[in-house]
């Protein structure tokens, strides 16, 4: 009971781990379909503040490519950007990942909202997804795996390796959406980046027990798992002040200052620079 009442309050806690120099690779910023906390500008600027080293802008429903670089230039501060293929964008749609990459993005994400909407096992998709990831590689793009199940992580795991992809994220693999056992976080560890969002243990999302990220962490190991925050919605705290929130969570259960630094910053720094 204890736990659960410290689970559903987090929200509304005040985190005092300073963020100098660490990436939140997950947020979202308006303008969007749906109201949220800060513009593009307003979460870059809180980020400076912070002395934080990045972060990353993602919608669901548009390219952030040319917005991260708009971003960047009226504050000074590095936003990244790129595209999730989702049905507003055309799905898989590559001529959007061609677009995205044109404006410095960096990271495509496959099908989140859209992900029931696209199925792997039809070849007309599966031909789109192999020029797409080919592209990635032939760009040094990120790729992510957005919402998809766990069976067709695998095979894009596996078609990533063969085209020689060698920036790849799995998001949020304990949430409900995407549900991979820790064993399987295991297996895909060795060809990606784990990314763990504080907005999975808040009330209105999934509610999940800050316990099993760090537990995944000890057993996945800090060198493949990222923190970050998928914040950005109105209901829910400050991008800045949720980052400071899950990195204090983590370490009063057990993840060691060298493991967020790890995760905060020599990761993501891997992937973005």
């Amino acid at each position: 009971m204890n736990r659960l009442k410290e689970k559903h309050s987090l929200e509304k806690k005040s985190g005092k781990h300073p963020l100098k120099g660490f990436i939140d690779t997950h947020l979202h910023t308006a303008p969007d379909a749906k109201p949220k906390l800060l513009n593009d500008l307003e979460a870059a600027e809180a980020a400076s503040q912070e002395k934080m080293g990045a972060i990353v802008i993602k919608s669901h429903l548009e390219p952030t490519s040319g917005r991260a670089a708009i971003a960047r230039i009226q504050t000074g501060f590095d936003v990244f950007g790129g595209v999730c293929l989702n049905s507003s964008v055309g799905g898989l749609n590559l001529e959007a990942v061609k677009t995205a990459a044109s404006m410095d993005g960096k990271v495509v994400w496959l099908p989140t909202t859209s992900w029931d909407e696209i199925d792997f096992t039809l070849k007309e998709n599966w031909d789109k997804l192999e020029d797409i990831i080919t592209l990635i590689a032939e760009d040094d793009l990120i790729l992510a795996t957005g919402h998809l199940q766990v069976a067709d992580i695998f095979h894009v795991l596996d078609l990533a390796s063969s085209r020689g992809v060698e920036k790849i994220i799995i998001n949020h693999p304990l949430t409900r959406v995407v549900g991979a056992t820790v064993e399987e976080q295991k297996e895909m560890s060795r060809r990606a980046y784990l990314e763990h969002c504080y907005v999975a243990c808040l009330p209105g999302h999934d509610g999940l027990d800050p316990q099993r990220i760090a537990t995944a962490i000890k057993e996945v190991g800090a060198s493949r798992c990222i923190l970050a925050t998928d914040l950005g919605q109105i209901h829910n705290p400050q991008p800045t002040q949720g980052f400071k929130v899950f990195i204090d969570t983590m370490m009063k259960l057990g993840i060691s200052p060298k493991e967020i630094e790890i995760m905060c910053r020599a990761n993501p720094n891997h992937l973005f620079y």
